[in-house]
């Protein structure tokens, strides 16, 4: 599998990386699926410490101990779970991510986390003080390089102005074109973009019709809408899977799709259709019957 630079770090990540968040707790399920990526290339894994209240980094780490030096491990911080409740409130305050790390480190079962990741933010959060907790992580080796998860653009902007991010993960798929509006401009920055939802909860792969009847609507297409482009969609290339990879795998600012997968199987067809050609012509179609978009929310 292909790797691309995450940024101008030293980085190189698979052009598919593996959400973990959807990883079963089983743990011989979860080995299974962790065995066929890494099997697979896939060398980019993403979790997060909100995600299962810290018991997926628990797994994650224990899986991926035995391949800790030939994989890029990431997480995210900022959101705090109530420890007697499933409430969870947002923090991004400096002693909150320095004295996380040393949770997500301990339960990773690694001394440095590859990328770090801000797993959201408010335009009304004191930045400079979060990035001086990133820095000083880097400055102290437990992070090789920082990010931010976001689709709010002036956060993403104020970010890409202040900090050395390396990478923003957004949601970006043939159906959420949203992002295009910055992609440009995110790479000239010399960052990347690590997407998260590109196969669209499943509406991309060559389930989307089945998949289409049961969601009813997604983002802007309302269902007779949504069923009728994927329809077109899958007229333009036999593998709706491959065609939506490729698709997003096109744009240079994009580094990697984090894709999920609930079994072995779902990996075995990602990594198929990345595999599977894909003409730039009908890449071009498949743009050209797609809404792409723009944030209407967080611009100012």
């Amino acid at each position: 599998m292909k790797k691309r630079t995450l940024g101008t770090s030293n980085i190189q990540v698979s052009e598919i990386g593996f959400g973990c968040m959807s990883l079963p707790q089983e743990l011989q399920e979860a080995q299974a699926i962790i065995d066929a990526a890494v099997s697979s290339g896939i060398n980019y894994f993403d979790t997060a410490d909100l995600y299962n209240k810290g018991r997926n980094e628990e797994l994650v780490g224990k899986l991926l101990k035995p391949h800790r030096q030939h994989v890029v491990l990431a997480t995210k911080v900022g959101n705090q779970w109530n420890p007697d409740s499933e409430e969870v409130k947002w923090n991004a305050t400096k002693p909150y991510i320095l004295e996380q790390v040393h949770n997500s480190l301990r339960r990773l079962q690694t001394d440095y986390i590859d990328l770090y990741q801000l797993h959201g933010g408010m335009i009304t959060d004191s930045i400079d003080e979060t990035i001086e907790a990133f820095e000083a992580l880097k400055k102290d080796g437990l992070i090789r390089e920082y990010g931010i998860s976001s689709i709010r653009p002036n956060v993403i902007m104020q970010y890409l102005e202040k900090s050395d991010i390396r990478s923003i993960m957004m949601q970006y798929s043939l159906l959420d074109r949203r992002p295009e509006e910055y992609l440009e401009e995110i790479q000239k920055a010399g960052r990347s973009v690590v997407t998260r939802g590109s196969l669209a909860k499943g509406l991309l792969t060559n389930e989307g019709i089945a998949r289409a009847m049961k969601t009813g609507s997604y983002m802007a297409y309302q269902e007779r809408e949504l069923t009728k482009t994927i329809k077109q969609l899958m007229e333009i290339h036999p593998n709706l899977h491959a065609l939506s990879l490729h698709s997003v795998l096109k744009q240079p600012a994009i580094a990697s799709i984090v894709a999920g997968a609930s079994s072995p199987s779902q990996i075995e067809d990602t990594v198929k259709a990345y595999e599977t050609t894909v003409s730039p012509e009908q890449i071009k179609e498949a743009l050209s019957r797609t809404k792409q978009g723009r944030y209407q929310e967080h611009r100012d």
